[in-house]
């Protein structure tokens, strides 16, 4: 086997690690709500999103086909340019996942991914059109009309219940909750999980294995299903907290309708082939569902950190992305320099993470302070 067979292997792996830290850096999306209302036990709950994770990843392809041929010319794509990406993808999730912020692992892949082309092959290999249309119009929709949807559900699920007794309303909730959120887990295994499918069969295209405009290999689906089902499994629970308790107090009412819109907007997105971000989606339906509640408390200095992440994840991700493909690009030995600087940055994050660890026992603990944090009344 030849060295750029052994480069094809080095990319392969380093995707499959962003679609682990994808997994635990998402797990949020699916079961922070049913967490914080008791819904769902954490360790159950975690279980179930990586069980639906593995099943959603085979439901369909059409995201994997837009990354793989959609952002950047697989033409003018080579594995280093994809390696440097990757890196800059998974930095940016260990640096959101310590700081417990919900950033979105699909904008920071797209952004590693961006910065690797433009620095490796120039400005005309990177499809600034498409971008737009199938990242960054997205970008701005989904959270809005996740919002908006969540909102009116929650509103309308507090008027159909307000004559049913309060603990029988709870109760059948918190039922439902189980089925939402397990959609919410299936839904994003059909959208997150392709694009590390997109990933690896753009790598595979430009290391001349699969043709231009080819399709991922079943063996690709597979992989990628279990890297981001194990680390939906392991639970990234600094960002479940931020989720769960952090953007407002979630009552089962709210949980459900928030589950229910998001699966709604995220399985319309990965029908139609819109990679969006399931992170934004999730947290703009959890921030609708407070609104929606009369006298709910919508805690705006985390949301307002939450947003500026999101402003900061396409262009940050791109920078180092960037830098890593220059140095990369100097050889074997820029390559060699790139995986040692990212694992030993990686290392560190999670050595940080120790000092104020967050586990199952105490991710319903709030994340901060009640009276440090900027909170608002909301009424309907």
């Amino acid at each position: 086997m030849d060295s750029v067979s052994f480069l094809l292997v080095a990319v392969i792996l380093t995707a499959l690690a962003f679609d682990f830290t994808n997994g635990f850096h998402d797990t949020a999306n699916s079961m922070a709500t049913s967490i914080a209302t008791g819904a769902l036990s954490p360790r159950l709950a975690v279980l179930v999103a990586a069980v639906l994770n593995l099943a959603g990843a085979f439901l369909s392809t059409e995201v994997a086909k837009t990354i793989s041929n959609g952002i950047v010319n697989d033409a003018k794509v080579s594995p280093v340019m994809i390696f440097a990406g990757l890196i800059g993808a998974i930095l940016w999730n260990m640096i959101t996942w310590l700081a417990g912020l919900p950033s979105s692992s699909s904008h920071a892949l797209f952004g590693g991914l961006i910065g690797a082309v433009w620095v490796g092959a120039g400005e005309s290999a990177v499809r600034f059109t498409a971008i737009v249309e199938k990242i960054v119009i997205p970008a701005v929709a989904s959270p809005a009309v996740a919002c908006v949807v969540a909102m009116l559900a929650t509103y309308l699920a507090y008027v159909i219940t307000r004559r049913a007794a309060a603990p029988v309303a709870r109760k059948g909730f918190r039922a439902g909750q189980v089925g939402s959120a397990s959609l919410v887990a299936l839904a994003h295994g059909t959208n997150d999980a392709q694009k590390t499918m997109g990933v690896i069969t753009l790598t595979l295209i430009a290391g001349g294995v699969l043709g231009h405009g080819s399709g991922p290999p079943w063996w690709v689906v597979l992989s990628a299903g279990l890297a981001i089902s194990l680390g939906t499994y392991v639970g990234g629970w600094r960002i479940i907290r931020t989720m769960g308790k952090g953007l407002t107090d979630i009552q089962p009412p709210q949980g459900f309708a928030a589950e229910t819109s998001a699966t709604a907007v995220i399985l319309a997105s990965s029908h139609l082939g819109f990679p969006l971000s399931t992170t934004q989606v999730c947290t703009g339906s959890i921030l609708g569902a407070g609104l929606g509640r009369r006298l709910a408390q919508v805690r705006w200095g985390i949301a307002g950190r939450i947003a500026v992440s999101w402003l900061l994840t396409l262009p940050a991700a791109a920078a180092v992305g960037g830098v890593a493909a220059w140095v990369a690009g100097r050889g074997n030995a820029g390559v060699a320099l790139v995986a040692g600087v990212a694992v030993a940055a990686v290392v560190g994050f999670y050595v940080l993470s120790r000092r104020r660890p967050v586990n199952p026992d105490n991710v319903n603990e709030p994340r901060v302070p009640e009276s440090a944090e900027h909170t608002l009344d909301t009424t309907v």
